[in-house]
């Protein structure tokens, strides 16, 4: 079925690579692989594989994230590629005569907040996400809340996400099965 989506959540440089600006280091990047992988997969079988990425801009009061973290994930910067083998996979499928490799600006934690991801997604009659990326008890878990609201279908791979705060990691992954009936999966 077609009904399902892979989400790659701010898998970036600033996220992922030592050098990162707030990085989740080498448990972000163990899940490189994983990630991928089944961005080829999803790819593969014709489903969509949409990547959500945080977009800021230096100094900015308006945003609140100013206040709580250094800048990060700027426009035009290393810091926003993709980590690794993800930015080497998404140049070679982005410009595929085809929709189904989607970059998604977004400004705050949830993929849904001031995007069109849910009109996107609905157009496509998408049921089911697949999330992935960083940081699981951050970008990821605020994304699958409002996706749960928005009453979507959750699959969560516990292998590709990731934190720099593993108690926030491992309580975020228990709070996606016991209140957001997400499928944990590895």
């Amino acid at each position: 079925m077609n009904n399902e989506a892979l989400l790659i959540i701010d898998y970036t440089n600033d996220f992922v690579a030592d050098k990162g600006s707030l990085t989740c280091g080498l448990p972000a990047q163990k899940i490189e692989k994983q990630i991928v992988s089944l961005a080829e997969q999803f790819l593969k079988e014709n489903k969509w594989v949409i990547l959500p990425t945080d977009l800021h801009f230096k100094n900015n009061p308006y945003h609140p994230e100013t206040k709580l973290f250094p800048p990060h994930n700027l426009g035009h910067t290393w810091g926003r590629e993709f980590y690794g083998e993800l930015q080497k996979w998404y140049e070679d499928n982005k410009d595929k005569d085809n929709d189904h490799v989607l970059m998604l600006d977004k400004t705050r934690y949830s993929a849904f907040c001031g995007t069109n991801l849910d009109l996107f997604l609905r157009e496509r009659k998408i049921t089911t996400l697949h999330l992935t990326g960083v940081c699981t008890d951050i970008c990821v878990l605020h994304t699958a809340v409002d996706a749960y609201n928005k009453c979507y279908k959750l699959v969560v791979h516990k292998n590709a996400v990731a934190s720099f705060d593993e108690t926030g990691h491992k309580w975020a992954l228990n709070h996606f099965k016991t209140c957001l009936d997400a499928k944990i999966i590895d």
